[in-house]
């Protein structure tokens, strides 16, 4: 079939004979799983989400009655978690529920993206509202029941630690992968964004739960009441670089930012190494799975060459899972 084709190489149209596989001798199969709804992540982070809501009434309920800035601020960023975890648990609620719904073209992945870019959102805002909050109270302390918020910052610091205990299994799991034909590509990248985000909630709250047992004992002890805001301007620093992270992170895979991944060049070395009267005129990847790569290859050829032979090389990198190569003979 002869259409016109843009060539970013010559800037100009080019005719081209377009050869598709055929579908039963074809190396790559669309019966792949682009879904991948982790069912322990889901149960685990749900978990999270009950345990975080009941100590951040204890707290909330704490910080008042015992008149403690750290405290309360922790409650309070310690119910911003809950929902973002919340959306976490929701995130993978959907993405299981459409996993089969033919719309979603290369699958429900990216809703767990998605909720992952929105807890990070989220990260941020109570990253500046710990900020103001601390700032109010560097300029007006209150006197603080010290030894009842001590107690309870440490029951919600305990709270934490197992929280991140509950997620941290599935999350080291994530960056334990390795790809079967001996090549390492980047797995840092390929891990599970959402369970990351509710992993970085609940290690927000550890960091300000401990930066609060230092500011109430830094009080009580040596009556430095400043302690209390201070640790709360440095909680929210760390609190803003980890949500930043998360966002850069989130949105370049919803962006389809994914031509810096080692997998880009791999192709191009296919290319090379087995054909070599062909050259790239045209290459998009993008992630449609959590280790999977969709590829639209387009080359130009001083002779004829089999799109199915082109795509039976490829298939050696198996994180290629959908791909289409368009040949045009000049």
């Amino acid at each position: 079939m002869a259409t016109a084709w843009w060539s970013y190489t010559t800037g100009e149209y080019m005719t081209r004979e377009r050869t598709m596989p055929a579908p039963d001798v074809s190396p790559f199969t669309h019966s792949h799983q682009f879904n991948h709804v982790d069912a322990k992540a889901e149960r685990n982070t749900r978990r999270v989400v009950f345990i975080t809501a009941a100590m951040m009434v204890v707290e909330i309920a704490g910080g008042y009655w015992l008149n403690s800035m750290a405290l309360l601020a922790d409650g309070w960023h310690m119910s911003s978690h809950a929902l973002a975890m919340g959306l976490s648990v929701m995130a993978y609620v959907f993405a299981r529920r459409y996993a089969k719904d033919r719309r979603f073209a290369f699958g429900t992945w990216k809703i767990e993206i998605l909720g992952g870019y929105s807890s990070a959102l989220l990260l941020a805002v109570v990253a500046a509202l710990m900020m103001i909050q601390s700032i109010e109270r560097l300029f007006a302390p209150a006197a603080i029941h010290y030894d009842e918020a001590i107690l309870i910052a440490v029951i919600g610091l305990g709270v934490n630690l197992l929280c991140a205990w509950l997620l941290k299994g599935e999350h080291g799991h994530e960056h334990g992968h390795h790809h079967g034909h001996g090549h390492d590509h980047g797995h840092d990248h390929h891990h599970d964004v959402n369970l990351r985000a509710a992993y970085l909630h609940v290690i927000a709250d550890a960091a300000t739960s401990v930066l609060a047992i230092v500011a109430l004992v830094g009080g009580k002890l040596y009556g430095a009441s400043w302690l209390d805001p201070v640790m709360g301007i440095v909680g929210s620093i760390l609190v803003a670089r980890w949500a930043w992270g998360l966002l850069r992170e989130s949105g370049k895979i919803l962006l389809d930012a994914e031509m810096d991944q080692p997998v880009v060049e791999e192709i191009r070395d296919v290319v090379k190494e087995h054909f070599s009267a062909a050259a790239v005129s045209d290459l998009h990847v993008w992630r449609v799975g959590r280790n999977s790569y969709a590829c639209i290859l387009g080359l130009v050829a001083s002779s004829a060459i089999s799109a199915e032979e082109v795509r039976r090389q490829l298939a050696i990198h198996e994180e290629l899972v959908h791909v289409t190569v368009e040949v045009a003979v000049a």
